[in-house]
């Protein structure tokens, strides 16, 4: 609570400077602690001012329920639509999260996520404004048996290269390297146009300059997409969100959930069938059946991706910008992938957890090097959601 307020203070003080001095968009600045200062003063919203947007956050303007709260559907004075993210009240880690997604977002600009256009912060309610996207998210399509009908090949090939450049950017030309750590199908928001937006930083992480790696005992994501080394030994780089991703990839071909005690035992469980379909080279079986036609190198290709993005070996696994370049080049020779990591995938947290070892256990991981620093690592340490650490593991 003390950050936020810090936070919200140092903030209003600078906007409040730039005001009396002229100040509007563009640009932005720091002062003198080097805390992130925000490129525009108009990110306030009244409380009020979005009660009436949300008629009074009525159910009817209800979008669903994210990680730390409601979401709603909104309609400013000027005629603008807007979602309302309402953080719950009763979240005992939401004011960190709160306070990390609004610094967070509002240095980020990219077509492939989601655009917050502010906050409010008024007593015990914390909310962010975001651009409205009609079109609800990824999941609303994919795992209904007659909407994804509406997800032809070319459309879902598209969203796999739109979330492809979004993670690019995050973990290589974003102002700082951002870690998501819950990338999931109800985190990939749809356009008009169902085009990919990535949304929810409330867990994303920060990485300043050349790191790439922090060793934590706060385990905080999704079940099924969770990377092991991550899961079991809380060891967190940008190659956890390239096996989210990979995850994410199947799940797209394949137009089923990572995990559906439904299936049969075989099936279950999304990346153990992949492999096995692979490994028998039946691989296009994968392919959602509600998919009339669809280009069979393209399907072949995402498959082969999925499982090279979620071998157990963090060393094996591709960086976004190596996965970008197999999506767009015709002349690029897909590597054979290795075993997928099935370990650590029987879980079922969903928010966050305690890693179910000691974080030095990172070491024994198959291209993993041990971090040095000690307690610096523990993410209940870092006041400010920054990670510091050693490791040189491609950026």
């Amino acid at each position: 609570m003390l950050a936020l307020m810090r936070f919200l203070s140092k903030l209003c003080a600078c906007l409040l400077k730039r005001f009396k001095r002229g100040g509007g968009r563009g640009g932005g600045a720091t002062d003198d602690a080097g805390d992130e200062v925000v490129d525009s003063f108009d990110i306030f919203f009244e409380l009020r001012a979005l009660q009436i947007a949300t008629n009074f956050f009525s159910e009817l303007n209800k979008l669903g329920h994210g990680g730390f709260g409601p979401v709603y559907k909104g309609l400013m004075p000027n005629g603008q639509e807007v979602a309302v993210k309402k953080l719950s009240l009763e979240s005992r880690q939401g004011r960190r999260e709160f306070t990390n997604e609004v610094k967070l977002l509002l240095k980020l600009q990219h077509k492939n996520l989601v655009t917050l256009f502010g906050c409010c912060a008024e007593g015990p309610e914390k909310m962010l404004i975001y651009e409205y996207l009609p079109n609800k998210s990824l999941d609303y399509f994919l795992f209904d048996k007659e909407k994804s009908a509406s997800l032809d090949w070319p459309t879902r090939f598209r969203i796999v290269t739109g979330i492809t450049r979004g993670l690019q950017y995050l973990h290589e030309e974003a102002p700082l390297r951002i870690i998501h750590r819950d990338i999931k199908a109800s985190n990939i928001l749809l356009d008009e146009h169902l085009n990919p937006k990535i949304s929810d930083f409330g867990l994303a992480r920060l990485f300043p300059g050349d790191d790439t790696h922090v060793n934590t005992f706060r385990i905080s994501g999704t079940h099924g997409y969770m990377a092991p080394e991550y899961a079991m030994h809380g060891y967190l780089s940008v190659k956890t969100d390239v096996f989210s991703y990979g995850v994410l990839v199947l799940e797209i071909v394949s137009g089923r959930k990572n995990h559906d005690t439904k299936l049969s035992s075989e099936k279950q469980d999304l990346l153990n069938y992949t492999w096995m379909l692979y490994q028998a080279g039946r691989t296009l079986e994968l392919i959602d059946p509600t998919i009339a036609k669809y280009n069979a190198d393209e399907a072949a290709m995402c498959i082969q991706l999925g499982l090279l993005c979620c071998q157990q070996s963090v060393a094996e696994r591709p960086d976004m910008n190596a996965v970008h370049l197999m999506l767009v080049s015709d002349s690029f020779t897909l590597p054979r992938p290795g075993k997928p990591g099935i370990q650590g995938r029987g879980g079922r947290w969903t928010t966050s957890s305690s890693a179910l070892t000691n974080t030095n256990a990172s070491s024994t991981l198959t291209g993993a090097t041990k971090a040095s620093g000690g307690g610096s690592f523990v993410e209940e340490y870092s006041r400010n959601s920054i990670s510091v650490s050693s490791i040189d593991e491609g950026r």
